[in-house]
């Protein structure tokens, strides 16, 4: 299932499946709307969605109304203090590890194994023993199809567990280079690899995914008719496009790239970086200084931020920053809670989605900016939900 396009569609609003995942912007009012097939459990795995997904607030509120709750994470946040159960997984240097990931933005074609760094202590489960008990406990296993997977728990009975230095030894000794268990082959194996503490050099980079490309002049076409639709309806959407309001764009720090590096002290320290940027022609016209709280409004949301004035800016465009929005999670996060900041998807409109897969529009989010005049400016505006199944980029 890990291919393909609209094959099928969410329940509430008719937003289209890819890839077998459908986009998060769905979340919220499938846990919402009753009815068949409505979400009523759910599992979350080193994540916060309500500081990333769009009007996260409104998640937020949906998830005190499930039957159950699963978060496996080492922290209560913004998302995980919802969770019946939160599971900790043991620490990832008491593991040993093979990098798949950043192998692939590699120069040259190399494997290399790192060993645990840390003795594991009894009691301790990684997060894929936790996740492998989970799936197998709901009827599944390790790969998600059932043949396969009823293949492999026959071959627990035998005594053959699976794990993911099994998976690595067979990947490793059936590839290319391995050695095809075949005792008079010189290829690579686990055993070997671990034997080469600062990895095996398996030579330059080669062209290795031609033979994949089914179109029969072996060229990736580019010209995907619900690609170019798209592109066509952007372009009308630019021309349409208003100019008298400002338009929210998102950042990321290099110390702050995620929402829980913010509870690490090292990290947090330093200048406030959960500021909005405006540029100073955009805060003169509105009546807005530097350093001054000021209110920012979009279609879901009205908030209070703090501006920081720069050049770096283009006129119309201000910018929040990713993650922050800790004030909910303070009890439990003492550095993140002592700088909580405000979370840019707040303002983000879970009802606009591109119109191909159906992604969430995070940039560019219409807003307007304005001087703080009362209290009781700081509190959401109504959420509007939308069950119309043609989606386009002017909604």
């Amino acid at each position: 299932g890990m291919d393909g396009h609209d094959r099928w569609r969410t329940r509430v609003r008719g937003l289209p499946e890819t890839l077998g995942e459908v986009p998060s912007a769905a979340l919220a009012e499938e846990m919402e709307t009753p009815g068949a097939g409505q979400i009523r459990g759910f599992v979350t795995f080193a994540g916060n969605p309500v500081l990333s997904v769009p009007n996260g607030r409104r998640l937020a509120a949906a998830l005190p109304s499930l039957e159950f709750m699963v978060s496996i994470d080492i922290y209560i946040n913004e998302t995980t203090k919802y969770a019946d159960l939160i599971l900790p997984p043991a620490w990832a240097m008491k593991e040993d590890y093979v990098d798949i990931f950043f192998a692939q933005m590699s120069v040259r074609n190399a494997a290399r194994w790192s060993p645990p760094v840390f003795a594991r202590d009894e009691g301790d489960y990684f997060d894929w023993e936790i996740l492998l008990k989970l799936a197998r406990g709901l009827g599944g296993g390790p790969t998600g199809l059932a043949p396969i997977d009823r293949a492999i728990a026959i071959a627990g009975w035998l005594g053959l567990s699976w794990s993911p230095q099994l998976m690595l030894e067979f990947l490793l000794r059936t590839g290319r280079w391995g050695d095809a268990y075949l005792p008079w082959r010189r290829g690579l194996s686990l055993r070997k690899l671990r034997a080469s503490p600062n990895g095996i050099d398996l030579g330059p980079l080669e062209p290795g995914i031609g033979h994949r490309i089914e179109h029969r002049d072996k060229r990736v076409h580019l010209e995907a008719g619900p690609v170019l639709d798209a592109w066509n309806r952007l372009n009308q959407t630019m021309k349409k496009a208003q100019t008298n309001t400002l338009v929210l764009i998102g950042r990321r720090d290099v110390r702050s790239n995620n929402s829980w590096m913010h509870n690490i002290e090292a990290l947090a320290r330093g200048a406030e970086r959960c500021v909005l940027l405006v540029n100073p022609r955009d805060a003169a016209r509105v009546g807005v200084s530097d350093g001054e709280t000021a209110l920012l409004e979009s279609r879901v949301y009205r908030g209070e931020v703090r501006v920081k004035t720069t050049d770096d800016m283009a006129l119309g465009v201000v910018s929040l920053p990713h993650g922050w929005g800790h004030s909910k999670s303070a009890p439990w996060q003492r550095v993140a809670g002592s700088r909580p900041g405000v979370s840019a998807n707040d303002w983000t409109d879970d009802t606009v989605v591109e119109s191909v897969v159906g992604q969430s529009v995070l940039n560019g989010v219409a807003v307007s900016l304005s001087r703080v005049t009362h209290e009781g400016d700081n509190e959401p505006i109504k959420t509007v939900t939308t069950r119309n199944n043609d989606i386009d980029l002017l909604e």
